[in-house]
């Protein structure tokens, strides 16, 4: 089986991880104003995600084609995750469908989470984790405000376990001949 050969970005690495309002439930909205930002309004807070979103890479992974058309896709269609595979020595990971993952969650669900948030390469779940909640809080609220929209992306495959049709391979290389025969590496000049 081949796997699908790509130039890979760094920032595409390291961000690996059609607005229309959600109907906010009375009792839910006392924790979303506790949570919000002084002075920002629900649009500034979307606003502000979906810049996040843009700038942080998360569509790179988790938006069919969005990196491959330099993010001329339609916004509809951001953050339902994908089905190209992620493969290394970890096991072959997908980017999540995020718009799913959020759809149950209140602010106060969210904040957690992703102060917590620890998933497998390539996903930069370090990045997530070090945003303000500010920003973790805007981020959340773009997501929602996409709506509920795809299928789950499918599920991780541990190690050893074949992906299928399309995946990136991060593969290391052997190690160098002279490291395997015992020679000393040249001085450095």
């Amino acid at each position: 089986m081949r796997s699908t050969s790509f130039l890979v970005p760094t920032a595409l690495v390291l961000a690996l991880a059609a607005c229309q309002q959600t109907h906010v439930e009375p009792a839910k909205a006392v924790a979303s104003e506790a949570a919000k930002p002084a002075g920002m309004s629900d649009a500034e807070l979307i606003k502000q995600g979906e810049y996040l979103a843009r700038i942080a890479g998360c569509n790179d992974c988790h938006t069919p084609g969005y990196a491959e058309s330099a993010g001329q896709v339609p916004k509809d269609t951001w953050l339902v995750g994908s089905a190209l595979g992620w493969n290394g020595p970890w096991g072959t990971t997908y980017p999540a469908n995020l718009r799913l993952k959020v759809a149950d969650m209140d602010d106060k669900a969210w904040l957690e989470y992703s102060a917590n948030l620890h998933t497998r390469p390539p996903m930069p779940d370090f990045a997530v984790r070090d945003m303000t909640e500010s920003d973790r809080l805007s981020l959340f609220r773009f997501i929602k405000s996409l709506g509920p929209g795809g299928q789950p992306a499918p599920a991780y495959l541990p190690p050893g376990q074949p992906p299928s049709m399309p995946y990136v391979e991060f593969k290391l290389p052997p190690p160098p001949a002279a490291a395997s025969t015992g020679a000393k590496p040249a001085a450095a000049g």
